[in-house]
């Protein structure tokens, strides 16, 4: 929300990105975006039945009610085929952020669109720089690279993909990103990519491309503090990302390169279980509020909702809980 209003919505065209200043920017101090509802069914969380049958329609209303909210992204993760067996802890529904993410920027102005996550070891780096540098040109620089190195075993070998040493390959993955990015013919000499004497176009706006890095181990810290702009966990309680955060080792590190890059490493950290704040407000801010003493700088947002309207009246009153806990800005 910009100073209390819902922003216009008008329709982007490729000319706009012309004008696209740096690319995806939070509105707020203390930066929201949704885990989009329908496009993704995670038993853990025990879906509601709207979500189960919800339309393309259904999902696009709580995209722009997002985005009139002031929300600054929503997002959509990348699974190709999950196996049956696995169905049952990570859910068999995954749309494709590519397409769906696309969809969505026709069908918005401003809100940011995330990739959470793009498992990198599935594609060259070239490709998801066209791919995602499309994405931005369309969206006049919306697009934030939501990346990962995948850990669904059988998924690697059924694409026909080395599920062995991805973490190095997704290292140099994010390294041949940031060099491709905007360049109409790239070149890229690394570990694992090599690339010259090709023209990608589009390949995204001239602008740094923000790399979020998802992940549940040090590992993918490090790669987030090395290689990234955020680290985005997953899959944590509280008391155990508590444990995590508090490390001395850890605080060193996030300290040391937020000395050496002028910047923090932006924490967006996914509240669990999912949050009620329309109806325990206090609850709400008393909950997050740990977080926010961790170092959160964005919420990854899960509701508890029942329906459509009822997930996009959470949506609102997390808002408000976040203007008065004084987080936003």
């Amino acid at each position: 929300m910009v100073n209390g209003r819902s922003p216009a919505r008008s329709q982007g065209s490729p000319g706009d990105a012309e004008h696209a200043a740096e690319g995806y920017v939070a509105l707020m101090a203390l930066a929201l975006g949704i885990v989009t509802p329908a496009l993704h069914m995670n038993p853990r969380f025990d879906p509601p039945e709207w979500e189960v049958t919800a339309s393309v329609a259904d999902v696009v209303d709580v995209v722009q009610h997002a985005e009139d909210l002031g929300y600054d992204w929503v997002a959509c993760s990348e699974h190709i085929a999950i196996p049956a067996a696995a169905s049952t802890v990570r859910g068999g529904r995954y749309f494709d952020p590519f397409s769906t993410l696309g969809y969505f920027a026709a069908k918005t102005s401003r809100v940011g669109l995330l990739t959470h996550m793009t498992v990198l070891p599935y594609h060259h780096p070239l490709e998801l720089v066209k791919r995602l540098g499309t994405l931005d040109v369309l969206s006049a620089g919306r697009v934030i690279a939501g990346v990962g190195v995948g850990s669904l075993q059988p998924e690697f070998e059924v694409l026909g993909h080395t599920f062995d040493g991805r973490g190095e390959r997704s290292d140099d993955a994010i390294r041949a990103i940031r060099a491709a990015w905007g360049n109409r013919v790239p070149e890229y000499h690394g570990t694992h990519y090599d690339f010259e004497g090709f023209i990608v176009e589009p390949s995204g706006l001239p602008r740094e491309i923000e790399v979020w890095v998802g992940g549940r181990t040090r590992r993918s810290l490090r790669r987030a503090v090395e290689l990234g702009d955020a680290w985005m966990p997953f899959g944590f309680q509280l008391d155990d990302l508590t444990v995590f955060l508090t490390d001395p080792a850890v605080r060193d590190g996030l300290q040391a390169r937020g000395e050496e890059r002028g910047r923090p490493l932006k924490l967006i950290l996914a509240p669990e279980p999912p949050i009620d704040p329309l109806d325990e407000p206090a609850r709400t801010t008393e909950f997050l509020a740990a977080y926010v003493a961790l170092g959160a700088t964005g919420f990854s947002v899960r509701f508890d909702h029942h329906s459509r309207a009822h997930f996009c009246e959470q949506m609102a009153a997390l808002q408000s809980v976040v203007r008065a806990a004084g987080w936003s800005g």
